[in-house]
């Protein structure tokens, strides 16, 4: 019973973190006039508040002494840190420039831009069916490149940024509140000079535009934490076939909020990259889900196996060997 109720309360918490991130296209508007980089900077600077505060109250600073003592992990995390950076300022800015809908595609992609740089980078082998979701996956980006004009820079940027972010992220194999903590405190003392330098100018909009603006830009914080610690609720619960279901909720949000609410254009060429896309990640999924269903299946007979050899010996044995005796 125990068991159902964990993965029950993991599966809710997966679709609240992915449900969350992906209306939060609805977020970032409510912090206009205040441009992108400026958020980003708050952003960082609050988020580091409330996970701070997350750690004192969970006391979870245990890891900070080892980690201190590990540069390399350090340096990997700074950089996790910049990744991280250039892919939320992306997407603050594509939000809040009415590309939503193309801010989506990125991360409809970025499940295939994954898998190419493991081939690429470390070296791995792909199934023919994910060599076929991936060249698919190429096929959407060229339909799209000549529906636009040009390639979908959004798309692609948002894609390699977060990919090349989860890259990192399993070289770290830290937790997600304690590596979240890391990242906004490499980023903040140079967030937070950038705010007060604003202040100086007279052109931060923190107190300029209201009470209720100054608690919008404050909640950045939660906005970035909450999503993050739901997700670590939900993977330690459910299984990664799961999960890897369920992050297609964000980028699927966002695409139906991108026509539905903020009215960006459609085009026939967009639908048909979209639709190829589609594909692609429809091939993906079924491909893991049998190789996942395989696995268990073998995982399963070899625990039939071993039980059945390290079995006792039945009556007729038993018999047979004392009558010899």
């Amino acid at each position: 019973m125990k068991g159902t109720n964990d993965q029950r309360a993991g599966l809710l918490s997966g679709f609240a973190a992915y449900g969350m991130w992906g209306v939060v296209p609805l977020y970032w508007p409510l912090l206009k006039p205040t441009g992108a980089v400026e958020i980003l900077a708050h952003r960082m600077v609050w988020s580091l508040g409330v996970v701070a505060i997350l750690l004192l109250v969970l006391r979870r600073w245990s890891w900070i002494g080892p980690l201190l003592r590990q540069p390399r992990k350090l340096g990997l995390l700074t950089v996790a840190a910049l990744v991280i950076t250039i892919n939320w300022g992306l997407y603050i800015w594509a939000v809040n420039s009415g590309h939503v809908v193309e801010a989506s595609l990125g991360y409809f992609i970025n499940p295939l831009v994954t898998i190419a740089m493991g081939v690429l980078l470390l070296g791995e082998r792909l199934r023919p069916a994910q060599w076929a979701a991936v060249g698919t996956g190429v096929a959407s980006v060229l339909v799209l490149a000549v529906g636009y004009g040009k390639p979908p820079w959004i798309s692609l940027g948002l894609a390699f940024s977060f990919a090349t972010y989860g890259l990192v992220k399993k070289k770290v194999d830290m937790g997600g509140l304690e590596s979240l903590t890391v990242e906004t405190a490499v980023l903040f003392l140079p967030a937070l000079g950038f705010l007060l330098w604003l202040g100086a100018r007279g052109t931060s909009t923190l107190t300029s535009e209201g009470a209720g603006h100054t608690a919008l830009l404050a909640s950045t914080g939660v906005v970035t934490a909450v999503p993050l610690i739901l997700f670590g609720a939900a993977a330690i619960r459910v299984p990664l076939s799961t999960i890897g279901l369920l992050q297609y909720l964000t980028p699927v949000f966002q695409f139906l909020l991108g026509i539905a609410y903020f009215h960006e254009e459609m085009p026939p060429e967009r639908w048909a990259g979209f639709a190829l896309v589609w594909v692609a990640l429809t091939v993906l999924t079924w491909d893991a889900l049998r190789t996942a269903r395989r696995t268990r299946a073998r995982a399963q007979a070899a625990r039939l196996a071993a039980a059945a050899t390290a079995a006792p010996a039945g009556p007729d044995r038993t018999e047979t060997s004392t009558t010899a005796t």
